[in-house]
């Protein structure tokens, strides 16, 4: 690469997707996410043997990821980590160029790969095709970071599914819980750049477009979101809380009042426990 300063300078933190892994119960699990008032896409199939149902918000959306019955060996190692938020996924605008940006900047990078999945409309079936370039396995304890590219845009971000009964209309956090916020956050400040990481109370966070990543302690996490993420056991780092955007807090509210879903007051506004929500911390921001 010629200019890498000028092509780093390109790669930004721009939240395209979380992933949460709910391994063989996508059916249970994309009962629970509606009865939380989300509109999910129907059941797709990737190419490479996983497969998803997405919930579609005005820039970003939320995968739930898992696999049929019999084809737990594909892609295995996804079902290496465990269920709950395993995936914090940034924009890319140019695949190559964000492989050889990351590659420049010492970070271990995969090359980009290809996949699709058919995407069934009125007018008939399509191919979604994405890249998707990944840090390589072992940087991100119990969970994956990557960049995705897509190739048809058209095919994710439709305005018919992008109504939802609880009025999500974007990630407002992505949490992860972490001893030493500080070093698993380095990963994040080398694919972007010096300067990149606050400081705020227990840990560090980055803005990724709209969303805020935060990097907590364990008991930062518990006071920050009313004891609702499921931690570690073992203590290791873990994705653990996703905050969503929403108009009126009365929207998500009279939906859970109506399905009988447990929630409570935090400081942001009001927060589902990870037990209702496939291992994962659901709040909701006005």
């Amino acid at each position: 690469m010629s200019d890498p300063v000028a092509a780093i300078a390109k790669i930004r933190p721009v939240l395209d997707h979380v992933v949460i892994n709910v391994m063989g119960r996508l059916d249970e699990a994309a009962a629970q996410y509606a009865r939380l008032g989300f509109q999910l896409t129907e059941r797709g199939h990737h190419t490479l043997g996983s497969s998803n149902n997405l919930a579609i918000f005005g820039n970003d959306y939320l995968e739930l990821l898992g696999y049929l019955p019999g084809r737990e060996t594909q892609r295995a190692d996804l079902w290496a980590h465990p269920p709950g938020l395993t995936g914090l996924v940034f924009k890319s605008v140019d695949a190559d160029l964000a492989y050889c940006t990351l590659q420049a900047r010492g970070v271990p990078v995969q090359p980009p790969m290809s996949f699709a999945r058919p995407v069934t409309l009125a007018e008939g079936t399509h191919d979604a095709r994405f890249k998707v370039i990944r840090v390589s396995g072992g940087q991100v304890e119990n969970g994956r970071t990557f960049f995705c590219h897509h190739d048809t845009p058209e095919l994710v971000w439709r305005p018919e599914w992008q109504q939802h009964r609880n009025g999500v209309t974007g990630i407002a956090e992505f949490v992860i819980a972490a001893r030493n916020p500080a070093r698993t956050a380095s990963l994040y400040e080398q694919m972007f750049g010096e300067g990149l990481l606050s400081q705020i109370s227990g840990g560090v966070s980055f803005r990724a477009g709209a969303a805020t990543v935060l990097v907590l302690q364990p008991d930062a996490v518990a006071a920050r979101y009313a004891g609702a993420p499921l931690q570690s056991a073992d203590g290791s780092d873990r994705m653990v809380a996703l905050v969503f955007r929403v108009a009126s807090l009365d929207t998500p509210r009279s939906v859970f009042d109506a399905a009988g879903i447990a929630y409570q007051s935090y400081a942001g506004g009001i927060i589902v426990s990870h037990a209702e929500a496939a291992n994962v911390a659901l709040g909701f921001t006005a």
